[in-house]
């Protein structure tokens, strides 16, 4: 049998961004051959892909893409930020973006089946993906998308790799892009108070009437109360009532922005990354503890 050299593994290791000792495994089973060994981890790395699978993926990045008066919008997740940075999963969720503009896939797992090559990994965008997941070592899932094709012009702007948002309007390029940005800060949830979900004015509602029954006040004062509640809240949630971020007056709402632009906003996609996701918390001195019991039973 060949003797596996430092040398060897860090070669190994230098083209697929493997763990060194995996790479060393790799290289016993290939006798040393370094085309056998890269192929053994290929193997190995869809392998791991599966086991990894259950691991939460809070982390990511959002991407967009416009082509034509087409464009998309998608969330891709990971277990940690260090994984948001590293090149390959960059380059994985810009070719998604742009391979949901192209192809127009129905969902995430029609999207997986678009034909795409990377690293050396395909002929599939999720044999990419779940090669990449042993490459890096870390899970990764497409979470979510939207295609945008109603005709309508679109802008979209990305604070970083965490915020995204992409804006159909009518009207000015410009005004559209700050639009955009300004979803980005303040994060409305519809562009008008009646396009507010009932069951957040509902919530709002409720809480208001709790903090009013508080006062003591009478029956007629604290119903006012409430609606006064709601009414701000309602305000301070909707696009077109929001105080606009760039407003030289500071007054200034974006309804009045976009009017004074002769432009119209139709909808907007607000993606933040791992909104929703429950993310896991570790408890380091548990981890460490259970592990040296572990050891001590072995």
């Amino acid at each position: 049998m060949a003797a596996i050299t430092a040398s060897m593994v860090a070669e190994l290791r230098a083209k697929t961004d493997a763990p060194m000792m995996e790479c060393k495994k790799a290289l016993t089973e290939a006798d040393g051959d370094l085309a056998k060994a890269e192929e053994v981890l290929r193997v190995k790395l869809g392998t791991k892909a599966g086991k990894a699978a259950s691991r939460v993926t809070a982390e990511g990045v959002v991407a967009s893409a416009i082509e034509n008066g087409v464009g998309s919008l998608i969330e891709i997740n990971c277990e940690t930020d260090f994984v948001t940075k590293n090149d390959s999963f960059l380059a994985l969720a810009n070719a998604a973006a742009q391979l949901i503009v192209k192809n127009n896939p129905a969902d995430v797992a029609a999207l997986g089946t678009v034909a795409y090559s990377q690293d050396g990994f395909g002929p599939t965008l999720e044999d990419v993906r779940k090669g990449l997941i042993g490459k890096i070592g870390e899970n990764m899932s497409f979470r979510r998308f939207k295609r945008f094709a109603s005709g309508a012009k679109l802008a979209s702007y990305l604070h970083g790799t965490r915020i995204g948002v992409v804006v159909e309007f009518d009207g000015d390029e410009v005004a559209a892009k700050d639009v955009a940005m300004h979803v980005a800060a303040m994060k409305p949830v519809a562009l008008t108070s009646a396009d507010v979900p009932a069951a957040l004015i509902e919530t709002e509602r409720r809480v208001a009437a709790e903090k009013a029954a508080e006062s003591g006040k009478p029956a007629d004062i604290v119903a006012k109360m409430v609606e006064g509640s709601v009414q701000k809240y309602l305000k301070e949630v909707s696009l077109f009532d929001q105080v606009f971020v760039k407003a030289a007056d500071g007054k200034q709402t974006v309804g009045a922005y976009v009017k004074s632009k002769n432009t119209t906003i139709k909808s907007f996609t607000l993606y933040v990354v791992g909104e929703g996701i429950e993310k896991k918390v570790d408890d380091f001195a548990a981890e460490v503890a259970a592990q040296v019991a572990a050891a001590k039973q072995a």
